[in-house]
Order: structure tokens, then C-alpha cells, then sequence
């Protein structure tokens, strides 16, 4: 079931459009071990993510959301069913900054521009322009340690974004964070989303955040992990911090997600 959080009402939508997707997947399955060994984690995603949508996956701990972005970066092969994923492979932001410490914040993007092929001529100013553009200037000789949490996910943004993608896929990036932090970030990636025309998926137990960035919200069961239900989200993000509409949909998709885990503790 999908939903659509226009002011102030919810309409349905509809899933699939004519425009080639900047990601399909169908029918896509996920077990670990042998097949019939060991249980399912992921069942039967189908799932179109549009070119410039800006899309959240959302469920309990352990209902295959991670394991999804995954299969979708080309890191696991699913057991079932197609992904597509048009153009270069996409990008792939982790909840751990999983930064060199021994490279300065700047040589730690360049490791990934000459990884993607850029000159090496090229890469110092490159480098420099991607922290620019996560308000990092000037950060490039920083080392890890000299940085604050906020400032590491910074450089990771700036680092998946020098794999050239059009396609960003981040796995809850912002969890480690304070709340200030985690909204400041907010506000840098649907920025950042908008100026570079992005497609996002992007996963979250935090059903605040998934409303507050997303276009569309994704739920999935817990496991095995289907989808449950969506939530199209139209106000702008400029209007989401205190918006009662927001607020309104955040305890409807709550509810429904603690209804997922209720069932998933029952069985």
C-alpha cells in the first residue's frame, strides 16, 4: 500500500511510471547458506526507485534492510529475482565513517577518485571541491583524529561522492550522532541531493529521519523482510522541522512499525 502526504491529506499513488528507473528491483529474495537451510531474510522486494527520488527504507533491526542496500550496490548476489541498476555502480555510504586513519581527510577522497579513475593531476582539486562542497574547505590535510563525528560522515559523504555515481546508497550514516549533528547533516544531504540531482536510498530505523529527508517513506516487515507499506511525502524540506503534517505521519508509520515488531516477537 502506498500513501501520499500532500497538505493535509493522504492519496494513493501509484508505483511504477514509464520512466526507466535509476533502480529496479524484482522480485528479489535473500537467504544466507544453503537454500532451505537456513531462514529467509529478504522476500519477494519489488521496488522502483525513480532518477532524483529521494527514498527511505525503514524497519526494525534485522528485517534485511542493510542486506538489501547490499545487493543493490553489487556487494551480495541475491537469491532470487533481478536488480537493475543502470550507469556505474552506485555509491555506498556506511553508518561507520570507515575512514584511513593513517590518510589526511582530503587524501582519504583522493584514494577514491584515483579508484574511480580520475588523473592523478586531477585529484588535489577535485578532492578539495568535494569538501567544499560538504562545508569542509580547508579540511584537506586534516588527519581522522582531528576531526569531530559530524566532520568524519562529512568526509565519507564527500568520499562516496567521488566515486562519481549518480546513485547514493547510505546505510543509516547519521545513527552515531547527536541530534544536532544528525540535523545539521540532514540538511547538508537533501542540499546536496538537490544540487547534484542525486537518486537516494537511504536506510534508517529512525522513523523521524525517514520522514524528514525522504520523498518516499519504505517500510519492511520484519523478517523475513517484504514490503510492508509506503508513504509519499511531497512538503518541501524547508517546511518538514516542525510541521504538523509531519508529525502526523511520523505516528502513523510508528504505529505501523511497531505492529511489525509486535508480530515479528509473536512468532
Amino acid at each position: 500500500m502506498t500513501t501520499t502526504l500532500t497538505v493535509p491529506t493522504y492519496v494513493p499513488v501509484v508505483e511504477r511510471t514509464d520512466e526507466h528507473p535509476a533502480v529496479r528491483l524484482s522480485h528479489v529474495s535473500k537467504a544466507f547458506g544453503r537454500p532451505g537451510a537456513t531462514p529467509v531474510v529478504l522476500d519477494d522486494i519489488s521496488l522502483d526507485v525513480a532518477p532524483g527520488e529521494f527514498v527511505t527504507l525503514l524497519g526494525a533491526s534485522g528485517c534485511g534492510k542493510s542486506t538489501l542496500l547490499n545487493l543493490v550496490a553489487g556487494l551480495d548476489e541475491p537469491s532470487a529475482g533481478t536488480i537493475e541498476v543502470p550507469g556505474p555502480r552506485p555509491s555506498l555510504m556506511f553508518q561507520d565513517h570507515a575512514l584511513f586513519p593513517w590518510l589526511s581527510a582530503g587524501k582519504n577522497i583522493e584514494l577514491a577518485l584515483r579508484l574511480a579513475g580520475v588523473p592523478r593531476e586531477d585529484r588535489r582539486a577535485e578532492a578539495e571541491r568535494l569538501l567544499e562542497l560538504v562545508r569542509l574547505g580547508g579540511a584537506h590535510r586534516k588527519r581522522v583524529h582531528e576531526l569531530s563525528g559530524g566532520m568524519r560522515q562529512r568526509v565519507a559523504m564527500a568520499r562516496a561522492l567521488a566515486q562519481g555515481s549518480k546513485v547514493l546508497l547510505m546505510d543509516e550514516p547519521f545513527a552515531a550522532l547527536d541530534a544536532i549533528t544528525r540535523d545539521v547533516l540532514h540538511e547538508e544531504i537533501t542540499r546536496i541531493w538537490s544540487e547534484r540531482k542525486l537518486t537516494v536510498l537511504f536506510v534508517t530505523h529512525n522513523v523521524r529521519e525517514a520522514v524528514r529527508l525522504a520523498q518516499r517513506v519504505v517500510l519492511l516487515s520484519s523478517r523475513p523482510g517484504r514490503i510492508s507499506r509506503e508513504w509519499r511525502v511531497d512538503l518541501p524540506h524547508s517546511l518538514r522541522g516542525e510541521s504538523a503534517e509531519v508529525a502526523e505521519l511520523s505516528i502513523e508509520i510508528t504505529e505501523h512499525l511497531r505492529g511489525e515488531i509486535r508480530r515479528h516477537v509473536q512468532h
